[in-house]
């Protein structure tokens, strides 16, 4: 069988480099699809051409565009890796699909409306395309580790999941993510929350709060809670507590994984060979993608799995526009956060 042919839109300069606006997430899809006999990367597009070629020489492609419209006509490609701010992502998503692609592995977060997100999954159902999402921790060994050690019953029955982060959209979908993958993909019921958008500033062009917090409840009567910004707990990670004992991600670089309980006197620190920010994770995840789509199975960082996370995100701004509990599933298309920026500067 002939490798899946892959494109990668958006091909900015690596994390930290010259000239850099981001992370640079389009180097570490590519390193995934470099480690995989089944894929190779055949064609880049980015606005600077500059940046393709740059790209091109550190991670291969044989032919380079300015236009993604115009490679996504004239490459047909299998898979196509979209690494761009948010705002763009649902109109390449689209693009892609309709142009044929089996497969389109997306940056988070999804974008920055909740009809846009929805838009995404429902295209790309509709014309049969694996569509994932870049929540990568799901791969990172602390997790993996520490939802092992949950199901083992090492604290109990889960009880409460702890988030706390800079934000609730560009980091918060990460942890709302992780919180849907520690208690097993179970559905959320309802969320309340509260923002602060006195100093609302934008984050990879979408604005996002500085404090805000987001109480939500699983099906199983599990309750999650999320702080950000100002309001957030020290260190920044996620707490998992049972009837028997508690779960902590994040402690520190040092200890990144520790259990309380469960027979245990003291804080015991769980040995992982890595932190919580692995760039290898990407590389599993991308791997992921590829045997998905050979063996026809849902991917670990399927759309429908990102669309309950963002649901979380923007059922937290609405309740906080609405000032009460919302129940779920969400229903609105716009973001209620632009939406109160807007009218405050209108």
């Amino acid at each position: 069988m002939a490798p899946y042919r892959v494109g990668i839109i958006g091909c900015g300069r690596p994390w930290r480099a010259d000239g850099a606006t981001g992370f640079g997430m389009s180097h570490q899809h590519a390193i995934g699809y470099r480690a995989s006999p089944a894929a190779q990367i055949v064609a880049l597009a980015d606005i600077v051409a500059g940046n393709a070629r740059a790209f091109q020489a550190q991670h291969g492609g044989d032919a380079i565009y300015t236009d993604y419209h115009e490679m996504l006509a004239r490459e047909r490609l299998d898979i196509v890796s979209i690494s761009t701010w948010p705002h763009l992502h649902a109109p390449m998503v689209i693009a892609a699909a309709e142009a044929g692609v089996r497969a389109i592995h997306c940056e988070k977060p999804m974008a920055p409306t909740f009809g846009e997100a929805r838009q995404m999954v429902a295209v790309c159902a509709d014309r049969g395309v694996q569509l994932t999402f870049n929540h990568q921790r799901r791969f990172g060994t602390p997790f993996r580790r520490a939802r092992e050690l949950l199901r083992a019953g090492a604290i109990g029955t889960l009880q409460r999941i702890e988030c706390s982060t800079d934000n609730l959209f560009d980091w918060g979908t990460h942890w709302f993510d992780m919180a849907c993958f520690f208690n097993d993909e179970t559905p959320v019921e309802w969320v309340i929350g509260q923002i602060d958008l006195r100093d609302a500033a934008p984050v990879f062009g979408v604005p996002v709060e500085r404090h805000g917090i987001s109480q939500f409840r699983f099906a199983n009567g599990v309750e999650g809670l999320m702080l950000t910004g100002r309001g957030a707990f020290q260190p920044l990670g996620i707490r998992l507590s049972g009837s028997s004992g508690i779960i902590e991600l994040g402690h520190s670089d040092a200890v990144p994984l520790r259990v309380l309980g469960g027979g245990r006197g003291a804080w015991e620190a769980i040995p992982v060979d890595e932190g919580l920010h692995g760039a290898d994770c990407v590389t599993r995840g991308v791997l992921d993608l590829i045997d998905a789509l050979a063996a026809g199975r849902e991917p670990e960082l399927s759309a429908a799995r990102a669309l309950r996370a963002t649901e979380l995100i923007f059922a937290t701004y609405e309740s906080s526009r609405r000032g009460a509990r919302v129940e779920l599933p969400l229903t609105i298309d716009d973001s209620p956060l632009i939406a109160r920026l807007t009218a405050t500067t209108s």
